[in-house]
């Protein structure tokens, strides 16, 4: 009788687990864009692979792009954001498919991609005159290509963003009117409608806050209305470390606090920067709202530089090193969590392709971890808790920045500076 029971209670706990598996399965498979988005268990990253100077001569292979993902899965990043889609930079569906190898090898590997589908205006980039009243017709290419690597990797493509920061005005190379981004969301949302693309898949465009109608009046047109109300969410940028030099009232240190020690008036200055990126947010959800519109708002680009010669560095508002990093990063992911946003925080790594004839540029260090492989201050707890170990960046071992000595790091920390020739 006993040997009945135990033989009993060992086929009901089997199917306990097979059930438990199989629901999980199942919740896997299902999980779209709005199960994983703003959920705080799904973190969310920029990434680009680069690690020459050149995209077009140093494209990351299948085997690079595998250790990268490995390491942001041990960060805890379960969205990553991929910028373009164009025939000559296969990036984006080289992670693609690393992602679902790594699937196939390891079950418990779980990844999503918001898929980026460049927009350009008319002679964008030549040396011709950039034309932002027409699109360029590589558009129509970049949108196909992206709805084919949906269609293929639909266990993994959760978003399509049409265009990257393609309708702000400052981005005079290429910056296109809202209409013909308009008209590539209207396009994926009735391909959903037909079925030629899942109904599961979000669409939106990633740009900076004012062309979401959070900045100058000049953005508040009729198509910015029409595609606010086209898109399943807003992903909109904030970059406090960029408007610490142009715009730069809330970095400059108040006269109560002139009393402060300078790490006290670092630490208050990256808290006003946190209130900043808020109020940017908020103000693209006041003129969401005073449309009667409802949505998801998500952060698609906020980061904050570890090295930079330029506007931001010694000479100018002082606003870059890895301690700012690290309080701006830690910053936004808990407010974000804390709010069920995403924050598609730029970037995992260092890529110096991006001012790739001034290796001190800014743009060149956003990245968490560095070309060296090491992990900046803002991951510094990651290392020490062993979430690295084992795993590798060109062969060499995630270590700390600085060896670790913040005493020493410190050393290269400023206090902000608002009075310099601009």
């Amino acid at each position: 009788m006993n040997s009945i029971f135990k033989i009993s209670l060992v086929i009901i706990v089997l199917i306990s687990v097979v059930g438990c598996n199989s629901k999980t399965a199942i919740k896997k498979k299902a999980l779209t864009a709005e199960h994983i988005l703003g959920n705080p268990d799904y973190l969310a990253i920029s990434y680009g692979g680069y690690r020459g100077k050149s995209r077009e001569e140093n494209q990351p292979t299948i085997l690079q792009l595998k250790e990268d993902l490995k390491l942001m899965h041990a960060m805890g990043i379960r969205i990553l954001r991929t910028y373009n889609v164009q025939p000559k930079l296969p990036h984006a569906a080289n992670v693609l498919e690393a992602i679902h190898q790594l699937k196939k090898e390891d079950a418990s590997f779980e990844m999503y991609v918001m898929l980026g589908a460049w927009i350009d205006c008319l002679n964008a980039w030549t040396d011709k005159e950039p034309n932002h009243n027409l699109e360029s017709p590589e558009n129509e290419g970049e949108i196909a290509r992206a709805v084919a690597l949906a269609n293929k990797y639909p266990d993994i493509v959760k978003v399509i963003a049409v265009g990257n920061e393609a309708m702000v005005k400052w981005a005079t190379s290429y910056y296109v009117q809202p209409n013909v981004i308009l008209k590539w969301v209207n396009y994926l949302q009735n391909l959903k409608k037909k079925g030629e693309l899942s109904k599961d898949v979000w669409i939106t465009s990633s740009d900076d806050f004012s062309c979401w109608g959070g900045g100058d009046a000049l953005y508040h047109t009729k198509d910015l209305e029409d595609l606010i109300k086209a898109v399943d969410y807003i992903s909109t940028h904030t970059y406090p470390y960029h408007n610490s030099h142009h715009n730069s009232e809330f970095w400059k240190v108040p006269n109560n606090e002139f009393h402060l020690s300078d790490k006290e008036k670092i630490d208050a200055a990256m808290l006003r920067s946190k209130k900043f990126a808020i109020k940017q947010y908020n103000a693209v959800k006041s003129y969401m709202k005073s449309l009667g519109v409802n949505k998801p708002i998500h952060i698609g680009e906020t980061g904050w530089a570890t090295i930079s010669n330029g506007y931001y560095g010694v000479n100018g508002s002082r606003a870059t090193d890895e301690y700012k990093q690290g309080l701006y990063y830690h910053h936004l992911r808990e407010w974000t969590n804390k709010e069920g946003i995403s924050c598609f925080y730029f970037e995992a790594f260092d890529e110096q392709w991006k001012d790739a004839a001034n290796p001190n540029g800014s743009e060149n260090h956003f990245g968490l971890i560095n070309l060296k492989g090491e992990a900046k201050f803002p991951i510094w707890n990651l290392v020490d808790k062993g979430v690295f170990n084992g795993l590798t960046r060109g062969g060499k071992s995630i270590t700390k920045t600085y060896n670790g000595n913040k005493e020493a790091l410190m050393n290269d920390v400023l206090v902000p500076n608002t009075e310099y020739n601009r």
